[in-house]
This record gives C-alpha cells, structure tokens and sequence, in this order.
C-alpha cells in the first residue's frame, strides 16, 4: 500500500532509523509486537521545512534523506494560491453548516469585505487558518447569519496575532495604524508595511502634495522633463484607497 507521512521532520533520530530499515529492508516491528513482519509499501513524505537545512545540522538523517528524495513537490501556500480561495470559503461555509447542523450564510458586504482581505492576507497557516475563521465567523454571528460586522471582528482579531508577531512593539508602524483600519493592516507583507510608514513620515512633515512629492522622487524627478510630484504621491497613497488630505488630518496628532 502507499503510507503518507506528514511533517516528517519531526521524527526523532530513533524513529528514522526505524524508518530507514523499514524503507531498505521492508522489515519493521510493530508497536507491542514481539517479532518483526514485512511490508513492501510507497512512502510519501510531507514537510514544512527544508529537509536538507535539517539533514547539515544533525537533525534529520542524511541517508534516510537520500532515501525519501527520489522525487521533490513543492506544494505552494495558500497565499500563492489566491484562485483557490473563494471555492474554499464556500466549502468551507457548507462544511460548517453541517458541522452546527445549521445553514450558514453571508451577506453580500460581508463575502466581498472578507475575500478583499483573504486575497491579500498571508495565511501562515494555510487552509487551517481559513477553515478557522470561517468556523468563528459562523458560530458567533445572530442566526448563523455572516454580517459585515462579524467580518470585520474577525480581522481585526486576525490583525492583533499577525502584526504584533511580526513587530514584537506596540510602536512600530504606529503611522501606518492611524491611517489603515486594522483588518486592512494584516493584508499586507511587513516589507509594504514598512514603506508605506516611511511615506507617511514624509507626508506628515510636509506643507502639501506637492512638497512631499520632492522629497520622495527626488532622484526620480530629475529624470523628467516636467515632473508632476502631487501626481505622484497621489497615486502611491490611491494603492492604499488613502488620499493626502485624510492622511493629514489622521497624522496630525502624530
């Protein structure tokens, strides 16, 4: 038969050596078994880490690693699966349906709101995560009924685990918090995060549009004829459905 072994790398050095004499010699013991049996099996392995990192650090053996590596899939995540999602979500809306023996909906806000934000979240857990805040979404909402409110909830809790996991201070990206809803800030990569808070830094400094513009293009502009530098600045802040004068008011206090 085929035997499936998930987040192999767990094993320890005991068991792979197990595992190993059960690969070379189709021969193992079974758990309160007093002799050994035979078995002729396909072996699929699944892991989340990088086998060969583990194998030169002494933590996965290297021929059990030789052994299992005759053919390599990368499965990608769910953040690069982004067509995937809404057919999950609602496979995962009817599986909880059942799961609470109760039809669960969606308004038409809160399905829009929620897959914006899924499209663009990182899911470090990959469909666990989704599966996740479905089931929440679902058992919390009046009647079994998802609103654009519970949406909201949900991400901004999401938002909590993410960005405080990623900064370890409750001051970093402080800009980006005054201008980005919190649901709206797990959407994101903390690399974007990052250089949307630099931009807001030089907007917060600056008299208008126009003069922030030159302080973030200023290489860029001399590169033109006839640089429009409000244009600029209010293209990058759009990516973001911000626009200068909200960002003003919103940072002013800053």
């Amino acid at each position: 038969g085929i035997l499936f072994l998930d987040e192999v790398a767990e094993l320890g050095l005991d068991e792979q050596a197990m595992l190993l004499r059960a690969i070379e010699d189709k021969r193992f013991r079974a758990l309160g078994a007093e002799k050994e049996i035979g078995s002729d099996f396909q072996l699929i392995c699944g892991s989340n880490q990088n086998l060969k990192v583990r194998a030169s650090q002494g933590l996965f053996r290297a021929d059990l690693l030789a052994r299992i590596n005759l053919w390599d899939f990368t499965l990608p995540g769910l953040k690069d699966r982004r067509e995937d999602i809404e057919p999950n979500l609602v496979f995962e809306t009817e599986r909880v349906s059942q799961q609470l023996g109760a039809r669960v909906s969606w308004s038409a806000q809160a399905k829009q709101r929620f897959l914006e934000f899924a499209l663009r979240a990182a899911w470090p857990g990959n469909f666990r995560d989704l599966s996740s805040a479905v089931t929440r979404m679902a058992t919390l909402a009046d009647g079994h009924r998802i609103t654009l409110e519970d949406v909201n909830q949900e991400w901004a809790g999401i938002e909590r685990d993410l960005v405080s996991d990623a900064t370890g201070n409750d001051q970093y990206l402080s800009l980006v918090r005054k201008v980005l809803t919190a649901g709206k800030v797990s959407c994101y990569d903390l690399l974007d995060l990052k250089t949307l808070e630099a931009v807001l830094d030089v907007v917060k400094d600056s008299s208008n549009m126009a003069e922030a513009g030159r302080k973030l293009f200023a290489v860029t502009r001399l590169q033109k004829t006839n640089p429009n530098d409000s244009d600029w600045v209010r293209k990058y802040l759009a990516r973001w459905d911000l626009n200068y004068q909200d960002c003003r008011d919103k940072l002013r206090d800053s």
